[in-house]
């Protein structure tokens, strides 16, 4: 393990931290618990952060405040092919580019083939590289977490291992402060109380989203994508028309379900959600629309902010 920046007593520190791993373990919850904000969406179907978000915290006072500037990026798969996934993989590498450090996550349950691809991402020596071993409440026996990160731990030189549960809020601060060693000198890059950098109407189409995949769990195959159409505010209310798209016929009629119930509780959730962010009521109109082959579609992509 290398050894952690020194930056004075007092100096303020700054930094991009890259979280990265396979689909589903755990990444966007981690985010969202070392925030203490929903920043980025979670379900349990793999792939549901399809963008990088940014998400903020802020600690200390000046002159020693310490932000740490979270990236939270997709999973990293190889098995689709197609121009979203290819944009998504892009992600990684970008976010993996721009960090000052890096947080691999790994499933507590075992270290599969796929991890050992987004390990292969990173060059042979690169400091600053955080082992995140997540979920370590659900292991059935304890007894078997500390051979399995000597053996996680074997492969790569890593600055620090830590076993943490981002469900159960375990051992963060511990992740926490592995990170802000590690992180460069600078001042802060956002306000203090800013969580993120992506704007409401980005949020609310993400919460649209996790409720879609929320609520029709398997039923809905991977393509689904939201759309913001209108998005009218004022001081007391807002009123917004969202569109989520998807590639057939038949997962229209999922989406909307028998007269209509699943589009009108996904809808009621996100809200909810919605009005949370906002801090006012809000009144929320959702259509489902059938574009075959969206995720294919390099100009769409663009447009619904898939870069």
């Amino acid at each position: 393990m290398e050894p952690a920046a020194d930056h004075g007593a007092t100096g303020a520190r700054t930094g991009r931290v890259a979280i990265i791993g396979r689909p589903n373990v755990g990444k966007s919850t981690l985010l969202n618990a070392l925030v203490g904000e929903h920043v980025s969406i979670t379900s349990r179907k793999s792939q549901t952060t399809r963008v990088r978000v940014l998400g903020v915290l802020t600690r200390g006072t000046p002159p020693a405040t310490t932000q740490c500037i979270f990236v939270d990026t997709p999973g990293y798969q190889r098995r689709h092919r197609s121009v979203l996934n290819r944009r998504m993989n892009e992600a990684v590498g970008a976010a993996l580019a721009d960090a000052d450090v890096v947080v691999l996550v790994i499933d507590a349950r075992g270290f599969s083939g796929e991890d050992q691809a987004v390990l292969d991402l990173l060059p042979a020596q690169r400091p600053g590289v955080i082992l995140a071993i997540n979920k370590t409440d659900q292991l059935a026996d304890r007894d078997q977490l500390l051979p399995r990160i000597a053996a996680v731990a074997a492969r790569y030189p890593f600055a620090a291992v830590v076993p943490v549960s981002a469900e159960k809020r375990h051992q963060l601060d511990e992740l926490l402060d592995e990170i802000e060693r590690r992180l460069p000198a600078g001042e802060p890059l956002f306000e203090a109380d800013q969580f993120t950098d992506r704007s409401v109407r980005f949020l609310a189409a993400e919460s649209i989203r996790e409720k879609a995949f929320r609520l029709l769990g398997d039923e809905l195959p991977y393509g689904i994508a939201v759309t913001i159409e209108r998005w009218q505010e004022d001081e007391r209310r807002a009123e917004i028309v969202a569109t989520l798209l998807v590639e057939r016929d038949a997962h229209k009629a999922i989406v909307i379900g028998a007269g209509g119930a699943k589009l009108r509780e996904i809808g009621r959730l996100a809200r909810l959600d919605i009005e949370r962010l906002l801090g006012k009521p809000v009144h929320l109109q959702t259509h489902v629309r059938v574009r075959r082959g969206w995720n294919d579609d390099a100009r769409l992509l663009s447009s619904l902010g898939y870069e």
